[in-house]
């Protein structure tokens, strides 16, 4: 076999000669911390939930604050927005008034895409965004394979792909703010756990970190039994969310995410297997439900924030 291209069934080989551990142990070696296991995760709302409603930055603070949540995750255009006309204390400010902490930023900056320039220019716009980030205190970027995600985009090799996180986890290293490997369902690459999985671990860079979420999983087809083969360090946020039983995966869109509680997905047993015992995930509350859009935005919050807690209770 060519030593610079990795098939789906090589791939399937060399995690399975690496599951007698978690696969991602030894990539992801965190600092001991003293044990939260009362507090297993850390409630968030992800904008998305309230991005239909046209809030702006601020507002879209102000709203999560007064529905519940002390945590959020952004995203990078509605804060460069904001940005505009405030600076970046201006947005430490807020927060620190609001009582909130930005655990997360959603962005899309093209780091994986095959042209060397496109690439080169994606990994410059993402350096750019983490500076900003770290200077508003926010440690985590959300990296997922934009502009490799439709039908037409060539397949990547994932050793490439490996390649290339490694590149910008390099970033990290001097800004701080580490990019989160998001696998999303529907793309044409990186659309399973067992991918994510291993351009995490061959890129052999300790960052490394993996954002999953509850539809991308059942979109893209992961079954639930593989997720106790994820090192649970590599898992700091992971975005929650619910669907019904009348979509199958080839059918359901984005926008067919709902509350948890309000649909099928086996959300509870899922937070059981991700749990961990040295400090809280960062469960984030991840829809784009138009129905939720055409509600006012601090209803919709306090329905976020109600049905999250009655998620995680007992768990």
């Amino acid at each position: 076999m060519s030593h610079s291209s990795l098939t789906r069934r090589q791939l399937l080989a060399t995690l399975a000669a690496t599951a007698g551990g978690s696969v991602l142990a030894e990539a992801t070696q965190a600092a001991v911390i003293a044990p939260t296991a009362s507090q297993p995760f850390t409630l968030c709302l992800n904008m998305s939930t309230i991005r239909g409603q046209k809030l702006g930055f601020a507002k879209e603070l102000e709203t999560a604050s007064k529905g519940g949540f002390r945590s959020v995750e952004i995203w990078i255009d509605s804060i460069q927005e904001y940005l505009k006309t405030h600076s970046t204390a201006d947005v430490r400010k807020l927060l620190t008034d609001l009582g909130i902490t930005v655990e997360n930023a959603i962005g899309f900056a093209p780091w994986i895409v095959d042209d060397d320039a496109a690439r080169q220019k994606g990994a410059d716009q993402l350096k750019r965004e983490m500076e900003m980030l770290a200077e508003v205190g926010c440690r985590r970027v959300a990296t997922p394979p934009i502009g490799a995600q439709t039908a037409k985009d060539p397949i990547i090799d994932l050793r490439k792909a490996a390649e290339r996180y490694r590149a910008i986890l390099e970033i990290s290293d001097q800004t701080k703010v580490i990019p989160q490997l998001e696998l999303w369902g529907f793309s044409k690459n990186l659309n399973k756990l067992s991918e994510v999985m291993y351009v995490a671990t061959e890129s052999g860079h300790p960052s490394a970190r993996l954002l999953l979420d509850i539809y991308h999983l059942y979109k893209g087809g992961t079954s639930q039994a593989s997720l106790p083969l994820v090192g649970k360090p590599a898992i700091e946020v992971f975005h929650v969310n619910d669907y019904p039983s009348t979509l199958s995966r080839e059918v359901i869109v984005d926008a067919d995410r709902v509350f948890p509680g309000d649909g099928v997905a086996p959300i509870r047993d899922t937070l059981r297997m991700i749990r961990r015992t040295d400090k809280p995930i960062v469960l984030s509350l991840e829809v784009f439900n138009k129905s939720y859009y055409a509600q006012d935005a601090l209803a919709v919050t306090k329905t976020a924030f109600a049905k999250m807690q009655a998620m995680v209770k007992g768990i």
